[in-house]
């Protein structure tokens, strides 16, 4: 969201919690008022009045002045008493109330500067550990001598991935914004580029990193999301596949209107105590002895994967192994 916009909201907010508090105060006073002026009348007598014999007049008295009447000080008082400690209760619940409503916008703010902060983090890692591995790999060739042509194309789309994904996740990072663009990409695409990114994680891990079926379709993601995607269930299952195991993925069609995509591990599986938090912001699972994550990645897939209008979901998990599955609506090209 723009600094206009934000201004825009705040004084809005500003105005509606005046206006609330105004009426809302009018009201206390308003009926305040109203029963102290219920009081008096209840307990006061007319000016001047004589007795008179009961049912002549009403009260007992016969009236000479009506336009004044004399109030009993010391009954009223205590209802003035009384009404006023109320009424600075009531107005100090209404302040109260009024103040937690005026920093909830700054409440919300905070918390998705401090989402944007963690997701950053968590989804420039990956590839900065796949940059940082590329470096090595490229000094070791440099040092034999050994052609790093290659080595350098890799480098510069692994520095314009990253790009990529800081841009989207800016654009993502303004709350109000829904996607309003038919974006469409390719998940054999975005699959090959995700295994590219992670593959050298992967080898540093001893883990090989496989396609299985990609079909040439087509989903409603922009690109660099649906890699973003990819990269992150590719990620987690790397970190949790034993040495000398195999993380595949794949991309199907379910219909015309869903793709499903899976990333299957041969890990020892989701502990069963686990299975219901995986998806929550924070939530680790054992220790793996390799790089240590945040606990973001499953629930960043979730969020982007919702908010297209798709889903992700723990399909299968034994001790043999793992699949998510990874469910995106289809292009509007592939519905027709």
């Amino acid at each position: 969201m723009s600094a206009s916009a934000d201004r825009a909201r705040v004084r809005r907010s500003a105005r509606q919690i005046g206006l609330w508090t105004g009426i809302a105060s009018a009201v206390v006073i308003a009926a305040g008022v109203g029963i102290l002026v219920a009081v008096i009348l209840g307990t006061s007598r007319p000016q001047g009045g004589d007795p008179v014999s009961a049912g002549s007049r009403p009260g007992g008295f016969e009236l000479r002045d009506p336009d004044h009447v004399v109030v009993d000080v010391d009954r009223v008082l205590p209802w003035v008493i009384v009404l006023g400690i109320l009424g600075v209760a009531v107005l100090g619940i209404i302040a109260w109330l009024t103040a937690r409503r005026a920093v909830a916008p700054l409440e919300v703010a905070l918390q998705a500067q401090r989402d944007f902060v963690a997701d950053a983090s968590h989804e420039l890692r990956t590839p900065l550990t796949a940059l940082s591995s590329r470096v090595q790999i490229l000094q070791r060739r440099v040092a034999r001598g050994e052609d790093i042509g290659d080595a350098l194309g890799r480098l510069r789309k692994d520095a314009a991935a990253m790009d990529d994904i800081l841009t989207e996740l800016l654009l993502a990072a303004q709350a109000d914004q829904e996607p309003v663009e038919q974006a469409v990409s390719n998940p054999a695409d975005a699959a090959r580029e995700a295994m590219e990114l992670v593959r050298p994680i992967a080898d540093g891990a001893g883990v090989n990193l496989e396609a299985g079926s990609l079909a040439e379709l087509a989903v409603a993601v922009p690109a660099v999301t649906l890699t973003r995607l990819c990269t992150a269930l590719l990620d987690n299952a790397v970190q949790h596949a034993p040495n000398g195991t195999a993380v595949a993925i794949s991309a199907v069609a379910v219909g015309a209107a869903v793709v499903e995509v899976r990333v299957t591990d041969q890990g020892p599986g989701v502990p069963a105590g686990e299975r219901d938090r995986i998806f929550t912001r924070f939530a680790r699972g054992p220790e793996t002895g390799r790089r240590r994550g945040f606990g973001l990645g499953l629930a960043l897939v979730r969020d982007v994967a919702t908010r297209y209008g798709g889903s992700i979901a723990l399909e299968s998990t034994t001790a043999a192994g793992t699949t998510f599955l990874l469910r995106l609506p289809a292009a509007v090209s592939r519905r027709r």
